[in-house]
């Protein structure tokens, strides 16, 4: 009759133990805070930070692309690389730096038919070491196969040769050639600047201010 007692009382601290348990464990479920739910389409599948890609011809370096940081995005019509840290690109003649380019952003999308398009945005400066140019503008297009940098956007560029503005521009990759398909009020400096022809103003050569006012004295007389 002991034993039984002993083996009932046993049972019952069991049940009590688990019954205790299964109550705590439904106290804390009551008090878990749900998150909102994630739409994983929208996160990046791939993420990766210093990015730093090389390019040579016959071990001459040609091009260098620097970025703080890649993230890979994959949906149903395309794949696409954003990179929202800032992008960089030098591209290299005969191991010389000639050109550079520089952005707040750039993307680069792989459609389905497998055609690619890259867009660098954000303060974009595009500099040709070689001819002293400096272009800028707020969007710019790459064509990889064409070998060809264009934008609809308002360009400015300087030069030695002088100053343009206008909107719309098209280039060769190093930046060599571009031009501004509508310019309006540029300059162009000529003969070390010498003279300067405005497209709205004709300026005329630059005076020096000691001898402004000299062709207006006449011989033996002196201007009061």
């Amino acid at each position: 009759m002991g034993a039984n007692l002993r083996h009932i009382a046993e049972r019952a601290a069991a049940f009590l133990l688990v019954a205790a348990a299964f109550s705590f464990l439904q106290g804390c479920s009551t008090k878990t805070e749900v998150t909102d739910q994630i739409d994983i389409s929208t996160a990046p599948r791939q993420v990766g930070d210093s990015i730093l890609a090389y390019q040579s011809v016959n071990g001459n370096q040609t091009l260098r692309v620097e970025a703080p940081r890649m993230e890979k995005y994959e949906t149903d019509s395309l794949s696409y690389e954003l990179f929202p840290l800032g992008f960089y690109v030098f591209s290299y003649n005969d191991g010389n730096l000639e050109t550079s380019i520089t952005a707040k952003k750039a993307r680069h999308s792989v459609l389905k038919d497998q055609s690619e398009e890259w867009e660098v945005f954000g303060d974009v400066v595009i500099t040709n070491y070689i001819n002293g140019e400096t272009m800028k503008t707020d969007t710019l297009y790459w064509d990889r196969y064409n070998h060809r940098i264009y934008t609809h956007c308002f360009v400015e560029m300087a030069s030695p040769q002088g100053f343009m503005q206008g909107y719309g521009m098209e280039s060769d990759e190093q930046a060599r050639n571009a031009e501004i398909k509508r310019p309006f009020d540029s300059f162009t400096r000529i003969e070390e600047d010498s003279l300067y022809v405005d497209t709205a103003n004709f300026i005329g050569p630059i005076l020096d201010p000691s001898k402004i006012g000299a062709d207006l004295k006449v011989k033996g007389k002196d201007s009061k």
